[in-house]
């Protein structure tokens, strides 16, 4: 095996982790998710959730990768043996069949920033904009075409490598994420009519949580710290074995929980300033918000911002989504990157078709009732993500275990009472609530 690039600097990998984690699920899915679910009763189970046992399996995946120095199911091969590299095998496949809807909809973003410069979407009223918003997403070609693009630009990053194409990558659009995060933050803050979105935001009500509400936020966790898909697995396998991993790992999570909170502080506000409901659930990013920049002054050019943040933060998800399947094939074939990153990018694309003509042409297509586009959302989140990960905290907290907490007390990276506390998170915590997960969903 040829020597393993690694990080060019502890910043670099911070970004590009940081990265991985600030996606779709952040900007676009977290906000409409709090709205449907009590607004600020949802932000602080949501955090519970990150403490109590999020933070653990991102650690646990990034040590198994640091460790091994190798990809998904390399490192579950080393360090498992027998029978333990399907859980590698389903990790890279469950980020294929993400990335495969997920270029999709970063299409739409791209889309719309066009839209936003040229004055397509400046309505006030949603049911215009809705109408405008099926028109495109049913049209056989268009919605295609922009989900090539993003394809293509995904691949560019990661064909050049760890240093010189992921981590570059991240070093300037991180950096420009959270500050256009920031002024639109601003701007939404400033609007007449924002502090009632504030207090439906910030303030909990507990009348409106049931067990609904404890489901979507350890959903919400999964599918943001992209867990149960080797991202973070691959990423750590980059790593020096000298990197403070529980820093590294709290300076991650901190960054994707802020991303969260700024979101939904970017849009509830905003939504609530012009009489909208912040619970309006998917449609909330590409009907409701565009009728709320259509009511601001300069609302076109807010808007162009907002969906460039939108389409970053899905450029920065998507190229950590493809890694772990170019890592796999590269340790165990040693094939050139960039015939991978080509090979793995066209049958990407290919799977992204019937997706977006599920929306269109292929709408009355179904299996199991469902369209493809949907069926895909729900084999991924709601059943390989969270088995990938309930599998991730057996393995390390059961069967690795001992080694495992050796590899960080002994490094002096996190002191024992803590690193056994984090042991035990992973045999029993988040066993139970990721099981509750899976039965919640097949029921």
């Amino acid at each position: 095996m040829s020597t393993r690039e690694h990080w060019g600097s502890r910043f670099g990998f911070i970004m590009a982790a940081a990265g991985s984690a600030v996606g779709l699920g952040n900007i676009w899915r977290f906000p409409y998710i709090t709205g449907e679910n009590g607004g600020g009763a949802f932000l602080v189970i949501y955090l519970g959730i990150v403490i109590g046992f999020g933070l653990s399996l991102m650690m646990a995946e990034m040590l198994v990768g640091r460790s091994a120095q190798r990809n998904p199911v390399g490192a579950f091969r080393q360090l498992g043996g027998k029978g333990w590299p399907l859980v590698g095998f389903l990790g890279v496949l469950t980020g294929f069949v993400i990335l495969s809807f997920y270029i999709v909809v970063a299409g739409w973003t791209l889309s719309y920033i066009g839209q936003m410069a040229r004055g397509l979407l400046h309505s006030r009223y949603p049911a215009v904009l809705g109408s405008a918003f099926e028109g495109f997403v049913a049209d056989p070609w268009r919605p295609l075409a922009y989900a090539a693009v993003f394809m293509v630009l995904v691949a560019w990053v990661v064909t050049g490598g760890i240093s010189r194409g992921i981590e570059r990558a991240n070093r300037w659009l991180m950096p420009i994420l959270f500050l256009l995060l920031l002024v639109l933050v601003t701007r939404a803050l400033t609007l007449p009519g924002a502090a009632q979105g504030m207090a439906f935001y910030l303030t909990p009500d507990w009348s409106k949580v049931d067990g609904g509400t404890f489901f979507a936020a350890i959903s919400q966790v999964f599918f943001s710290f992209s867990i149960g898909m080797g991202t973070m697995l691959t990423y750590g396998s980059y790593l020096s074995l000298r990197e403070n991993l529980p820093r590294s790992a709290l300076t991650v999570g901190a960054l994707d929980c802020l991303a969260a909170f700024l979101s939904g502080l970017m849009v509830i506000p905003a939504v609530f300033a012009f009489g909208f409901s912040p619970s309006a659930g998917p449609g909330l990013t590409f009907i409701t918000l565009p009728a709320v920049f259509a009511a601001l002054p300069g609302g076109d050019l807010f808007g162009m911002l907002f969906f460039t943040l939108l389409a970053i933060a899905a450029l920065t998800s998507a190229v950590s989504i493809l890694e772990p399947l170019v890592s796999y094939v590269i340790d165990e074939h040693g094939l050139p990157r960039r015939v991978v990153v080509a090979g793995a990018s066209v049958v990407c694309f290919l799977l992204a078709v019937p997706a977006s003509l599920s929306f269109g042409p292929w709408s009355e297509v179904t299996v199991f009732g469902k369209t493809w586009f949907d069926l895909m959302d729900f084999l991924a989140n709601n059943l390989m993500l969270p088995v990938g990960g309930l599998l991730t905290a057996l393995f390390v907290g059961w069967v690795w275990g001992r080694p495992a907490l050796t590899a960080l007390s002994n490094e002096h990276q996190l002191h024992q009472p803590w690193a056994v506390a984090w042991l035990w998170i992973l045999r029993v915590v988040a066993p139970v609530a990721i099981t509750w997960i899976l039965i919640t969903n097949l029921s």
